[in-house]
């Protein structure tokens, strides 16, 4: 299932330059490290490490990770809700999207102009989340004027006008839609309007080279670090010009530049992940002797969908599935153990599909 998060921030906070890295790519997109789909949309893999443990224990020719889309948004400025800028480019741009990287200028470079003419990360923030306050609150306002005043409303068009309505006073008071509190009912209607202030979001606070090794020594991070924690946001750190460098180096030149920088992992790997955790995307995986593959599902989806996943014909003819978990294939070495474990299942329609399960599809069309 492919799923975007949108890449936003002002003018030279770093954001084109960590779009290079996720586009940058010296190998076939076939093969997934990097690959660029769109002039604005990128995808990159979503890197884990079970896939390798699975081949360790069931021999595959070879491994397809599962991915993720991220799509450059342009044109925010200041007014951006009123047209500045590519004022409603941006904002149809950014309602396509499932979440928001926010990214942050966190660097102090005399050569690099900030748009404001100083660096303060929580006021480029303040200014961004105003834009997308405001543009919801447009939103609402143009719905209420086409209905809210019309007389013998039905049912559905009465609760719709009374969740706009709650909406309306939450953005008045400056507050972005994910502090309204909204029933099952609501929050329905509320997917409806792609509202952006209710779309999760990440802060992805961009800090200098000096900074990588103790990223905590860096003030503007710490400021972003405590608003993302008082507004119960996500924040990671990373930079984008030693990701960027890091994108045309092949695995083995990664690790040690990484090791090199002291760091395990890099910044746009932990931002993939943190995108992945903050929609509820988990993993299920397919093996054997052709290829083993991760495949992306939502949590609390059940086994038909998941092979919808793969094929809608899988979902429409789902018979069974035959399931076992990468802890039992690791406990017991290979599918044969697992299966002498007693631990291979039979799962049917209503199985609820967990992260990390290898599964089989049994159908018929």
């Amino acid at each position: 299932m492919s799923l975007t998060a949108g890449i936003v921030g002002l003018p030279n906070v770093g954001k084109s330059t960590l779009f290079n890295a996720i586009t940058k790519s010296q190998v076939e997109a076939a093969n997934y490290p990097f690959a660029t789909i769109a002039p604005n949309v990128g995808v990159v893999k979503v890197k884990d490490n079970r896939l390798e443990d699975i081949r360790e224990k069931i021999e595959s020719t070879k491994l397809i990770p599962t991915t993720f889309e991220f799509t450059d948004i342009a044109g925010l400025v200041k007014g951006a809700s009123q047209g500045e800028g590519l004022g409603n480019q941006f904002l149809s741009n950014i309602r396509e999207v499932d979440a928001i990287i926010h990214v942050v200028r966190c660097f102090d470079n005399e050569d690099i102009t900030h748009v404001s003419g100083r660096v303060d990360p929580i006021d480029d923030i303040e200014i961004i989340e105003i834009e997308l306050m405001l543009a919801d609150l447009q939103s609402v306002d143009n719905r209420l004027k086409r209905v809210g005043n019309k007389a013998n409303l039905d049912a559905d068009t009465k609760a719709e006008v009374a969740m706009l309505n709650k909406a309306k006073v939450v953005l008045e008071d400056n507050k972005p839609l994910t502090t309204l509190s909204l029933t099952d009912e609501e929050k329905e209607i509320a997917k409806t309007f792609h509202f952006l202030t209710l779309k999760p979001m990440i802060y992805a606070a961009n800090i200098d080279e000096d900074s990588i090794t103790d990223a905590d020594s860096n003030r503007h991070y710490q400021a972003v670090k405590a608003y993302a924690e008082e507004n119960g946001k996500s924040v990671v750190w990373l930079s984008a010009k030693v990701e960027e460098d890091l994108s045309s180096l092949e695995d083995d030149e990664k690790k040690e530049f990484l090791s090199d920088l002291g760091v395990e992992e890099s910044g746009l790997d932990l931002l993939v992940t943190r995108a992945y955790d903050i929609l509820n995307l988990r993993t299920f995986f397919t093996a054997g002797p052709l290829e083993i593959r991760a495949w992306t599902f939502k949590e609390g989806m059940k086994a038909p969908q998941c092979a919808g996943v793969i094929h809608t014909d899988f979902e429409r003819g789902f018979i069974r599935a035959e399931t076992f978990s990468y802890k039992d294939l690791m406990e017991y070495g290979s599918e044969l153990g697992v299966k002498e474990a007693g631990r291979l299942r039979l799962e049917g329609k209503d199985y609820v599909v967990e992260d990390g399960d290898i599964m089989h599809f049994r159908f018929n069309v």
